[in-house]
């Protein structure tokens, strides 16, 4: 039994391998740090610095976009989890994070923008949930939420900004 294995243990939920016929799937990734297996709802990424955790839906779907555990955002190092809210949920990674609502779909936070979002309550404060996965700007980067918008420049830093309602 491999970690993957014993993870799968605990949630069977996310169903058997997609070729449960023809043996176990689970590999190296290409990064040579860890290794995954897919099931029909999701996949179990494990390395030895994050152990086995589990990733599906939407979420699973946005981090393959931006390059799996190769990408910048790394291995999970949570699996998908509510928040607290009873609407989003969401997974923490090694470079960042995945946050999802019916609403807003799949959006990634990370670096200086995800540490103040997360320092003022995550999708608790004002902003709410991340719209937009950060961008980049003509002086610095940017993430839309629901509320405003996190902007960072090399200058100034990461300063969170409350959207103006007009009448």
């Amino acid at each position: 039994m491999t970690l993957i294995d014993d993870k799968w243990a605990q949630i069977q939920w996310i169903g058997p391998p997609f070729d449960a016929g023809a043996g176990p799937n689970e590999g190296p990734n290409p990064d040579g740090r860890g290794a995954s297996r897919d099931y029909q709802h999701g996949t179990i990424y494990w390395s030895p610095g994050t152990g086995a955790m589990e990733v599906h839906g939407d979420i699973r779907v946005h981090y393959a976009q931006l390059g799996g555990s190769g990408g910048f955002l790394g291995y999970p190092v949570t699996d998908e989890l509510g928040c607290p809210d009873g609407v989003g949920r969401f997974n923490h990674f090694e470079g960042g994070s995945i946050y999802w609502t019916p609403r807003t779909g799949a959006k990634e936070v990370h670096g200086a923008i995800r540490d103040l979002w997360s320092s003022m309550g995550w999708e608790r404060c004002f902003l709410g949930y991340p719209t937009t996965d950060e961008t980049g700007t003509s002086d610095g980067r940017q993430s839309r939420f629901e509320h405003g918008h996190i902007s960072w420049t090399p200058t100034g830093g990461a300063l969170a900004h409350r959207s103006v309602l007009i009448d």
